[in-house]
């Protein structure tokens, strides 16, 4: 596989090229990976890294302009933490437009009417290819939730959008997915 960038600065593509891959590791999780490259300055080398797959985040706003927000212990940072609503893309997903309605309703067991892309983000380029589909949802009903048994301590909050905007700004707001959803929606309102 080669892949390319583009030096805007002197014109020149620049190219990795992988020689091989070899899995080091594998979970149901993820792979990670050690691949053998040539680098854009020619040199070889080893590249280590993480294959994942995708998953959403979803930025849901109920009619009183009050942001759904999840808030659960993240093994991985020790702590609990804020977060918006998300998952993992399943196998079973079609697309992560379906992810998302999935991830919503088994974590907070609402539905939305109106589904909108607010894009994508890419939270560990150096370490991982994962990325992460940002959604609005809107017209929101309740049902009940199903939560996985990893999710038993998953606690369901609602809060003005202004005082969730004042988590990402005050740092309480640590997920890649869930400030850059707020901060697209604070900046699609400010150029109003």
């Amino acid at each position: 596989m080669v892949m390319t960038r583009f030096d805007d600065a002197a014109g020149v593509v620049m190219v990795w090229q992988r020689l091989a891959t070899n899995v080091v590791h594998r979970s149901q999780w993820f792979e990670v990976r050690a691949d053998s490259v040539v680098r854009p300055d020619g040199g070889h080398g080893t590249y280590t890294h993480v294959v994942a797959p995708a998953s959403v985040t979803v930025l849901a706003i109920q009619d009183d302009d009050h942001v759904v927000l999840t808030r659960q212990w993240i093994y991985t940072h020790g702590g609990t933490e804020w977060r918006l609503p998300g998952g993992a893309i399943d196998d079973g997903d079609a697309d992560p437009v379906a992810a998302a309605r999935r991830e919503l309703e088994e974590e907070t067991g609402l539905r939305a009417q109106r589904w909108e892309r607010l894009g994508q983000i890419h939270g560990a380029d150096s370490l991982s290819n994962h990325v992460d589909h940002i959604f609005l949802a809107t017209g929101l009903t309740q049902g009940e939730p199903s939560l996985e048994p990893a999710e038993a301590d998953l606690c369901v909050r609602t809060m003005p959008f202004c005082r969730a905007l004042d988590l990402v700004r005050q740092g309480m707001l640590p997920h890649a997915g869930s400030s850059h959803a707020l901060l697209v929606m604070a900046l699609r309102r400010t150029q109003k």
